[in-house]
């Protein structure tokens, strides 16, 4: 291949701490958050979770235990079942209706509770805890 057919190559460095902690090179907004999930014996595990992805996604990826996603994200059946943690309620938003009608089929509702499949990671949600009850659905 010539000059032209290759383009040209870009060089990424991870030294620059902003792209290590995933923002986008160059000083854009971050791509990944950490999410701590504790589990229901209070165990607690951080993982990266994509912007743009659900809270509920983050989970499967990272086998958090405790997250069953029966209907794989589609708000269809309660096995997502989540805490929020009370310094995150406001950031994460207050359940649509269709969410609140499905949290009627979840274990232990409390006024914290939501569907992780409907919670979307956002750079504002960096550091967010959410904690599973000890059964879903």
């Amino acid at each position: 291949m010539d000059e032209e057919e290759t383009g040209v190559m870009a060089k990424m460095s991870f030294e620059d701490a902003a792209t290590r902690y995933g923002a986008e090179p160059g000083g854009g907004a971050p791509t990944k958050v950490k999410i701590t999930f504790v589990d229901s014996q209070g165990q607690a595990r951080t993982v990266e979770g994509e912007v743009g992805s659900t809270v509920m996604e983050t989970a499967r990826r990272n086998d958090i235990p405790e997250i069953a996603a029966e209907c794989g994200g589609a708000c269809a059946c309660a096995t997502c079942h989540v805490y929020v943690d009370e310094n995150w309620i406001e950031k994460t938003g207050k359940a649509s209706q269709m969410e609140e009608d499905m949290l009627d089929f979840a274990f232990d509702v409390k006024p914290n509770s939501r569907l992780c499949c409907q919670i979307t990671v956002r750079p504002e949600l960096e550091g967010l805890v959410v904690t599973t009850p000890a059964q879903q659905g």
